[in-house]
């Protein structure tokens, strides 16, 4: 292979075969330097192609007196940090996302507690009949019919007495939540 100075100027001239050479000989190091610090071969390899891609597009600018190996792997290395910065950052609003969630749900919880518990009192204080027919309705899962025929009343007067328990609920609950 030539001298690496030699390829280097031709690089900075506009020479692609050059370019190849010298991409091809700093490949495999360029890959192992950014392995060694991301741990991840295939963000080495795009880092890589990164710079290099800078390089071609900045090559008029090079200048092949200048320590060439030290400036390509300063660039690596850059890059390699900035990766890692990235990946923290996501890390950390990852977590920060989990935790707002974590402690939305146990809100949810807490109020969801919270409202059966205010159904519960408010239920401890309807009437005994309206509260055997809620019961039987809604935890028993009798039908209306079922209700009248064990109760030895008419269905319209279950069906009054349910109308008449949940509006009541519904509306202490409300109330109370609005405090």
């Amino acid at each position: 292979m030539e001298a690496l100075d030699n390829i280097i100027s031709k690089v900075a001239q506009g020479d692609s075969n050059a370019f190849t050479k010298l991409y091809n000989y700093y490949k495999e190091p360029g890959i192992r330097f950014s392995m060694s610090i991301v741990k991840d071969e295939e963000e080495a390899e795009n880092m890589l192609h990164e710079v290099f891609i800078k390089i071609w597009n900045r090559r008029e600018q090079i200048n092949p007196e200048l320590n060439f190996n030290s400036y390509l792997f300063t660039c690596l290395r850059n890059l390699a940090f900035d990766h890692l910065k990235k990946l923290e950052r996501s890390q950390q609003m990852q977590d920060q996302y989990f935790y707002q969630m974590q402690d939305h749900n146990d809100n949810e919880a807490e109020a969801e507690d919270a409202k059966i518990n205010l159904l519960r009192n408010a239920m401890a204080t309807l009437p005994a009949k309206r509260k055997m027919i809620l019961k039987l309705n809604i935890e028993d899962g009798k039908s209306y019919q079922e209700i009248a025929e064990m109760m030895r009343i008419s269905k319209n007067t279950v069906k009054n007495q349910l109308v008449k328990a949940k509006q009541f609920l519904r509306g202490n609950v409300n109330l109370a939540l609005a405090l």
